[in-house]
């Protein structure tokens, strides 16, 4: 047996205290259990015995406590170091380490001078795109307040409150009389404000609201022809104006003439669907003045779409003086092959919306299409028509058309033309481009329509199949498909199996439009077209068939440049200004 004489207690201190454990190495002890230091006032024995095993807890080279470190130098957590001798088997305590606490981090605000904060400091054109970022871009939806982040940054400081202005004020967007009332009252208070105003759009217009009747709106006298005209006299840099049939009325001949000659940035203006009586005599008015003058309009995206009302005179008078015209609808309206041929060379247009046009030629058309400077970069081009009431392409147009298309073209709409079978092989290269193609009303056959999306393994057994060239197959870009009225189309010929057009194979196809018929019997298919991906979707006159991009691995946008904000595909309007389209403009493009 191993005896260890008791060390002098006199010199062992009565405690062990916290400020003394790291001090603390090489002390026996008999037993695995540590000693508790977790409480700094009990009284550790000098002596702990087990399994008749003597040992001391502190040995003589124990040290006052007048050596031991201030304790707020030690501080931390307490945790002891202890292993068992492998000969002997008595537990060796090494020390006591001192885990350091985990402080929290406390941020502390800086405070800035005036107008000395980082996010001030930033340029001026920098912080407006940070600004512009907060601003909706979505449509009005009933009286819900919009911009409610762009109205809490103008209490933020004066930097930013600059700048928030500037964007809170450059796109007016007005759905509701009152609103355009306060808008006037403002800008009448303050003119400064009426300098930022950029664009102007009331195609969200309704006269109707507030439980008020049209004619007690007229009683109210917040939107008048009187009010309207003050509106554009304080906005002088204003560049977009967006109007429409809910305003004919109110659009006079003083307005027509302010919008035309007195506003000198002005680049966009929509007339959507103005038809009324008093409209179309207060535009031929208006632009009656032009005949004898040598001036020329600074306008270049103009939207007549369905103002059927306007005699011919007028697209003869106007059109000459738009030498930068880029974007023109003219759907539905009395346009003429004169007129049309009168636009000036120097134009260079990328949107044409020629649909419905009753007083145009087919061989017009294509005279204009296939000659014109100004139609050598077009990206939109939209020939419909209503065959019930007139064809504008026949055979010998869509042949001496197809080929001369340009290559920048992005939406093809031929919807009524006079397409046989032997026009497949034309169409084909188009497709290579195209991301929009409406082919209604045509002669087609599912193989005709497969041909488009994959090789043609044999020819097609036709005296007047125009030959095919031997280049390369390339895969095709159409994600759009207007097959409406199509005979050969129906609902079990899109289920066969000879038709691809449902299958990977046709991809990036994602939109079928179809007739009412061919879509009331595809909405009772719900297993199969839950089996196949796709989806069955309507709006107003209009159906698609539509494939599901997330079941197919996919989730591909709609959004692109030239169509200046529009999600859709299949649009039937040319838009003239950017933004997220609604309203009535959202009826004429997507549910007609």
């Amino acid at each position: 047996m191993i005896t260890v004489p008791d060390p002098d207690l006199s010199t062992v201190p009565s405690r062990y205290y916290p400020a003394d454990f790291y001090k603390l190495t090489n002390r026996r002890v008999s037993s695995p259990v540590s000693p508790d230091f977790s409480l700094p006032d009990r009284v550790l024995p000098a002596r702990a015995t087990q399994n008749r095993r003597t040992a001391h807890t502190a040995d003589r080279r124990a040290f006052s406590r007048n050596d031991a470190p201030p304790t707020s130098a030690i501080q931390g957590h307490r945790r002891a170091r202890s292993y068992t001798a492998p000969r002997t088997g008595i537990s060796e305590l090494t020390g006591v380490d001192l885990e350091p606490l985990k402080q929290p981090l406390v941020e502390v605000p800086k405070v800035f001078a005036h107008a000395e904060s980082p996010l001030e400091r930033l340029p001026v054109e920098i912080l407006d795109e940070i600004i512009a970022q907060l601003a909706l871009d979505s449509p009005p939806s009933g009286y819900t307040p919009r911009n409610v982040d762009l109205i809490n940054c103008l209490l933020t400081s004066r930097t930013v409150h600059v700048a928030t202005i500037n964007t809170l004020y450059s796109n007016i967007t007005i759905p509701h009389s009152s609103i355009f009332s306060k808008f006037l009252t403002h800008i009448s208070d303050y003119p400064g404000l009426g300098t930022i105003v950029k664009r102007l759009d009331l195609s969200h217009f309704t006269s109707i609201g507030l439980g008020r009747s049209r004619q007690v709106n007229l009683e109210v006298q917040n939107m008048t022809s009187r009010t309207l005209l003050k509106c554009l006299e304080l906005t002088p840099a204003i560049q977009e104006v967006l109007l429409q049939e809910n305003l004919d009325d109110d659009i006079d001949e003083n307005v027509l003439c302010k919008l035309f000659f007195g506003l000198p940035k002005l680049k966009a203006v929509d007339f959507c669907a103005s038809s009324s009586k008093p409209f179309a005599e207060s535009f031929t008015s208006a632009v009656t003045t032009l005949i004898d003058s040598p001036m020329n309009l600074g306008i270049r995206r103009l939207s007549l779409h369905e103002c059927f009302t306007l005699p011919s005179s007028v697209f003869e008078t106007l059109l000459p003086r738009l030498p930068n015209l880029t974007h023109l609808d003219v759907a539905h309206t009395r346009i003429t092959d004169n007129a049309l041929a009168s636009i000036p060379e120097t134009s260079c247009l990328s949107h044409l919306n020629l649909g419905r046009c009753t007083q145009i030629s087919g061989r017009g058309v294509v005279d204009f299409l296939t000659s014109h400077p100004a139609a050598k970069s077009l990206v939109f081009l939209n020939l419909a028509c209503d065959i019930a009431r007139y064809r504008l392409l026949w055979e010998v147009d869509v042949e001496r058309l197809l080929p001369a298309l340009p290559t920048t073209l992005r939406s093809l709409n031929l919807n009524g033309a006079k397409i046989r079978r032997w026009h497949t092989p034309l169409i084909r290269p188009l497709t290579k481009h195209l991301e929009e193609l409406s082919l209604a009303y045509a002669d087609l056959t599912v193989h005709d329509v497969n041909s488009l999306f994959r090789p043609v393994s044999s020819p097609i057994s036709d005296s007047n199949v125009v030959e095919e060239s031997s280049a390369p197959w390339v895969e095709p870009t159409v994600h759009y498909l207007d097959l409406s009225s199509i005979p050969a189309i129906t609902q079990s010929s899109l289920f066969s199996a000879s038709c691809i057009l449902l299958s990977p194979t046709s991809m990036p196809l994602e939109v079928i439009e179809l007739s009412d018929k061919a879509i009331s019997s595809l909405r009772e298919c719900r297993n199969t077209n839950k089996r196949l991906g796709w989806v069955v979707k309507e709006l107003g006159r209009r159906g698609w068939y539509v494939r599901d991009t997330n079941a197919a691995g996919g989730n591909q946008s709609g959004r692109r440049s030239w169509k200046m904000g529009a999600m859709w595909w299949g649009m039937r309007k040319c838009p003239v200004a950017w933004g997220e389209v609604g309203g009535l403009y959202g009826h004429y493009m997507f549910k007609k």
